[in-house]
């Protein structure tokens, strides 16, 4: 059976280079780099290189690269950060109703220990209102956090425009990247964000390691507390392996950027206008054109998406629902009933997130198999058979 890999946006498979260059510190260089001694010292010079690499790719100062456990962890490092930093001049914050998990959650803990959080509105693209922004700051908000581009629908949120609001009210700007680095140019020399948040595992890298963007001058406290490793931004003996990974995920996602996005971009079309064609009566969710180049979010309406990935998967094609940390919720996806679509529909969706390595020949598989499998749920279902009798 053929096998196609459509959930990029969920994990990457380790890069064969990614690979390679981890393996040599599982031996050979095993030190601690925080050791004065020879081997301390040559392990902290792949340490100090890989953070080169990360800085590079993000266009920022390598001092400004913090290594963490995931994007998880950089999320609440930053929101936790922030508002334990900044709470006596204020304990309001803004994030929107489409944030990840990791931002949400984080912001409902912190409301349980007495700060305020606005949850700004999207429109029917996944967009918020920047004006509707304006008027959600106070005079006691501290910090705006607002994601990259949106982990399901692939909406990427206009950055400088954001920041610029932020700088005008004094507010630090927080952006959750997991999804955003690696697939679409990132300048942090130009873009007016304060700390980024980033995952490892979302660019060839291996699960389990990520980093943050802190804006030289911006004073965070540590949310894991030893130590002084990553200047005394997060204790731990870092994971010498994983981020030498992460610097050579980087490296390899700098080398032909352009050409890599292109292709993206051409296959995540090829697929949308294949599927389009050949099905009748399915939406796209999400911005049509202010979208990341490898993710397409379409609702097969009348089927249940679930039963669709189950069908898929028969056919050994991998796919998504939505988000991954939401696998196994009955519930239709937060994202898009912000976004005002209707729970069937929403219930409908299924996300294709594209990767390096698919070709034209996986696609074309997924257009001449999905058809048949949404015809063949639709003939069994009660909804879709009403709307033929209306």
């Amino acid at each position: 059976m053929r096998r196609v890999y459509l959930d990029h946006n969920a994990t990457t498979a380790v890069h064969p280079e990614v690979l390679a260059a981890m393996m040599p510190f599982f031996g050979d260089h095993f030190g601690n780099p925080s050791s004065l001694h020879w081997a301390g010292r040559e392990v902290k010079g792949h340490l100090d290189e890989a953070r080169e690499k990360v800085a590079g790719l993000l266009h920022a100062s390598p001092e400004e690269i913090i290594f963490t456990g995931g994007g998880t962890e950089s999320d609440n490092m930053a929101l936790k950060g922030v508002a334990y930093a900044f709470r006596d001049r204020g304990k309001h914050l803004i994030t929107t109703r489409v944030e990840h998990h990791a931002v949400l959650h984080t912001c409902r803990f912190l409301e349980k220990t007495g700060f305020d959080v606005t949850y700004l509105p999207v429109d029917g693209e996944g967009l918020i209102d920047l004006e509707g922004l304006r008027r959600a700051i106070r005079p006691d908000t501290i910090l705006l956090s607002i994601m990259f581009a949106n982990n399901e629908t692939g909406t990427i949120f206009p950055m400088k425009e954001i920041g610029e609001i932020a700088r005008e009210r004094s507010i630090l700007f927080h952006t959750d990247a997991v999804q955003a680095v690696g697939k679409i140019p990132i300048d942090l020399a130009e873009l007016p964000v304060d700390i980024l948040s980033f995952s490892g595992h979302k660019l060839y890298a291996q699960k389990g390691i990520g980093g943050q963007y802190l804006r030289r001058g911006t004073k965070l406290p540590s949310l894991i507390h030893g130590g002084a490793q990553e200047s005394n931004h997060r204790a731990g003996t870092e994971n010498i392996p994983a981020i030498v990974g992460l610097g050579k995920a980087c490296e390899i996602a700098k080398r032909d950027f352009q050409k890599r996005v292109a292709h993206l971009q051409t296959l995540r079309d090829r697929l949308q206008q294949g599927l389009s064609e050949r099905i009748p009566e399915v939406k796209l969710n999400g911005h049509p054109t202010l979208r990341l180049p490898n993710t397409l979010n379409l609702s097969f309406l009348y089927i249940e998406g679930e039963s669709l990935l189950l069908n898929l998967d028969l056919e050994g094609i991998a796919a998504s629902s939505g988000s991954a940390c939401s696998s196994g919720s009955p519930e239709p996806s937060h994202v898009l009933l912000a976004m005002g679509i209707p729970p069937e529909v929403a219930q409908s969706a299924i996300r294709f997130s594209l990767g390096w390595s698919n070709t034209e020949e996986e696609i074309d598989y997924v257009v001449e198999v999905l058809p048949k499998i949404v015809q063949r749920l639709r003939d069994i279902s009660p909804l879709y058979r009403k709307r033929k009798k209306d």
